[in-house]
């Protein structure tokens, strides 16, 4: 099927889903970053005569498998794995592997989409990847979790490599895993190599990898607030989420002056009117460790209240940083964000909010940072280790997180270059644009056949 960028949006729709039908999370990211790219695309006649639009929507490579592995009773258990290699355009492959039951490859294929342009946004050489497995690793052991780590890896090494794909953690792929998995790798490979990211430092990992995508969602909040003539010492943040992502973020947030009231997991979330300190985050961490704890302990631990299936978007706040997972805000969240005063929106999860909610936030001139530019900093350590890898040689603390700092810097940089509109600055318009021209760029010089 041709299709023409100069054409309707409803033929945007109709193109999707005649090469990718009933994908709807696919659906959803490639026409929110078209909204934005489309005019930068009419009016380059290389980036045309490239059809850079087609090629940026099909994957490079797609790769399903079959994961047969044994549970503790000695049944044979049979999951789906998977790998989407998106666009290798800048570098080797990169992005996380999730292990959960809504891993399809629609949600797989919009985070490699997503992933694409949030590596460029780093400005380090790593192409866009996602992959995993419906594997549920809700209440099994570690046995069985190990057993299922050895059998994914048993067909996923065959496509990957320090210069072809360097896979990291994502949902429920945390140290442990990624300690299984390159265990496993480097038994059937024979060689130690940097071919996974999130490693534990013993063994050629990253300091600050665990905190950095978290730490780097607050350093982009700090940017965007200041370069708003705002500080966030003092302001109140609403955080969803109860992982890696949203701990880490309440952690550098309380550490820079603000009050977080509120963390969440997929029973409810819990409201601290006094704010979460240190030592209730580290109590987070280590109940959330334990298989199928939910978060309503909290109260019986530090007090608050409890608000069980419901999420915190109804709080009174200045900032609110979805922290969770994909669509988890939605338009009335919004408009009830806009009505208790909410002055800036970032993501911290993977395209937390939908659609109608950001034109909610767009309409009432709310910032809003979008996870592409916002998260960045997870990849961006991952991309710091696999430097070190290659290098052999491993950095501190102090020398990653400003690192870090630095990158988070720059992609708040190149947000605000490429999104003035009206006087203003729109935060996705110039993350789309920004990662857009780096790979186009990079795929125009590189040609095709």
């Amino acid at each position: 099927m041709s299709f023409s960028l100069s054409t309707h949006h409803e033929n945007l729709q109709a193109f999707l889903n005649d090469r990718a039908p009933h994908q709807p999370e696919f659906h959803q990211a490639v026409e929110e970053v078209m909204a934005d790219i489309k005019p930068i695309i009419d009016q380059s006649e290389p980036y045309k005569k490239a059809n850079v639009f087609e090629r940026l929507v099909e994957p490079e490579r797609v790769i399903s498998f079959q994961v047969a592995w044994q549970n503790d009773a000695g049944a044979v258990e049979v999951n789906r794995g998977y790998r989407v290699q998106f666009n290798g355009a800048i570098g080797a492959y990169k992005g996380g592997l999730r292990f959960h039951p809504t891993v399809n490859p629609s949600v797989l294929k919009f985070l490699a989409f997503e992933q694409t342009f949030k590596n460029a946004l780093t400005g380090l050489p790593m192409g866009g990847a996602k992959g995993g497995s419906d594997f549920d690793p809700t209440g099994r052991s570690d046995a069985e979790i190990m057993r299922f780590c050895t059998a994914f890896m048993q067909e996923l090494h065959r496509h990957i490599g320090p210069d072809i794909d360097v896979p990291a953690g994502d949902i429920n792929v945390g140290a442990r895993e990624i300690g299984y998995l390159f265990g496993a790798y480097r038994r059937i490979q024979g060689k130690f190599e940097g071919i996974l990211t999130g490693k534990g430092e013993a063994f050629a990992g990253s300091a600050m990898r665990t905190e950095a995508t978290g730490y780097g969602v607050m350093y982009f909040l700090s940017d965007m607030l200041k370069s708003h003539d705002d500080s966030i010492d003092g302001k109140t943040i609403i955080i969803s989420g109860a992982g890696n992502v949203a701990t880490y973020a309440a952690e550098k947030a309380v550490a820079l002056g603000a009050k977080v009231i509120s963390l969440s997991d997929s029973s409810g979330f819990v409201y601290d009117a006094d704010g979460l300190t240190q030592e209730k985050i580290d109590w987070v961490r280590a109940h959330k460790a334990k298989a199928g704890a939910s978060l309503a302990a909290y109260v019986d631990a530090f007090g608050g209240k409890w608000a069980k299936g419901e999420t915190p978007w109804s709080l009174k706040a200045d900032i609110a940083a979805p922290c969770a997972t994909q669509n988890e805000l939605g338009k009335q969240d919004a408009k009830t964000l806009a009505k208790n005063g909410i002055k800036a929106v970032i993501e911290g999860a993977n395209m937390p909010t939908t659609a109608d909610a950001k034109k909610v936030l767009s309409d009432k001139d709310i910032l809003f940072a979008p996870g592409k530019a916002a998260n960045a900093g997870g990849v961006a350590v991952s991309g710091l280790e696999i430097s070190q890898n290659r290098q052999r040689q491993s950095s501190g603390p102090d020398e990653v997180d400003n690192a870090l700092q630095n990158i988070m810097s720059d992609i708040h940089a190149s947000c605000v270059a490429e999104g003035q509109k009206d006087g203003k600055v729109d935060y996705a318009k110039g993350a789309n644009i920004a990662g857009f021209r780096k790979v186009a760029d990079a795929m125009v010089a590189q040609g095709v056949g």
